[in-house]
């Protein structure tokens, strides 16, 4: 561990399933540079570490202080360990994150699960005692819940994986973690796009197309992405009855497919929802697309900083 860094620039990076962002973020909160990298999902641990090394590099400039990390699986900060994750990205659990990315830009490293990062971001405008529940929807269904003003981390890290919640529309269908009915396999991105096939659709490679397919009538393509937004509204609604939140968030690449999308959702949502819950609404993030990255820098100022090793620089 060593001294918290609190003045200059700091490198925020968010790494996910399908891609790695990068932002200098200076001490005000403004983004000062960006760069995205595809994740090398499927090379390893090492080859992610080097293309999030390669990200920070991109945005580094002189006076820079440190790296904050919002990653996909389950993260110990403390560690600085990946102690669980699914095979979406290969080899990642057990990684040695904060070691791993110090020693490759010479520079401290804190981290913590990606969404839980772009959670403490919304809690700013909640309050002391504000209560927020935060899915994140992508390549893998990430959550991340508060109470009383604090993101909660939970027994063994594990809070807030609401992918993992039993859903109805996945009964049967296999989930990355290796068990079967979740949500993430029936509302993810890839997941939809797999629904797609089973409904008949013509083969499709990506949620992209998808959506556009639904946007010009194909109604395998509507289908598709109204259950895997109902799967995600009504999960949404059950928990909102057990947590009673004062804002319920959200965010990922799914979502960004408008309107269709968000329709299906909020109608599940509020279809489940207890009478003194009824006018609560899902909503995008406040940070909008910069959300996880100005989460991840924040890290560097309330979570434990890893020494780098002494032999690597960034430059």
């Amino acid at each position: 561990m060593t001294a918290r860094h609190l003045d200059g620039p700091v490198i925020g990076l968010d790494l996910g399933g399908t891609k790695i962002a990068a932002a200098l973020v200076g001490a005000s909160g403004t983004v000062l540079a960006r760069h995205t990298l595809p994740t090398p999902a499927t090379r390893g641990a090492g080859a992610v570490l080097d293309t999030m090394a390669e990200a920070a590099r991109a945005v580094w400039a002189p006076g820079t202080t440190a790296v904050g990390v919002a990653a996909a699986g389950v993260i110990d900060p403390v560690s600085g360990t990946v102690t669980s994750a699914t095979d979406t990205i290969r080899g990642w659990a057990g990684t040695a994150l904060a070691a791993g990315l110090a020693a490759r830009t010479g520079l401290p490293v804190a981290c913590d699960n990606d969404v839980r990062a772009a959670a403490a971001t919304e809690l700013e405008n909640l309050g002391a005692d504000g209560t927020l529940l935060y899915a994140a929807v992508g390549t893998g269904v990430g959550g991340a819940v508060a109470a009383a003003g604090r993101v909660l981390h939970g027994a063994a890290g594990i809070a807030g994986h609401l992918g993992h919640l039993p859903s109805p529309e996945a009964d049967g269908l296999p989930c990355t973690c290796g068990a079967t009915g979740h949500l993430e396999a029936v509302a993810a991105g890839p997941a939809i796009t797999a629904h797609y096939g089973r409904l008949g659709g013509n083969r499709a490679d990506r949620l992209q197309t998808v959506a556009e397919r639904a946007a010009h009538g194909d109604p395998h393509a509507t289908r598709a992405i109204t259950v895997g937004a109902r799967a995600a509204g009504r999960a949404l609604g059950g928990l909102a009855n057990a947590l009673g939140p004062h804002r319920v968030v959200v965010a990922g690449g799914v979502t960004r497919i408008g309107a269709l999308y968000w329709d299906a959702l909020r109608t599940a949502f509020a279809a489940e929802l207890m009478p003194p819950l009824r006018p609560l609404r899902p909503t995008p993030p406040r940070g909008g697309a910069d959300a996880a990255v100005l989460g991840a820098a924040a890290l560097t100022r309330t979570l434990p900083l890893h020494v780098p090793d002494p032999t690597g620089a960034l430059s």
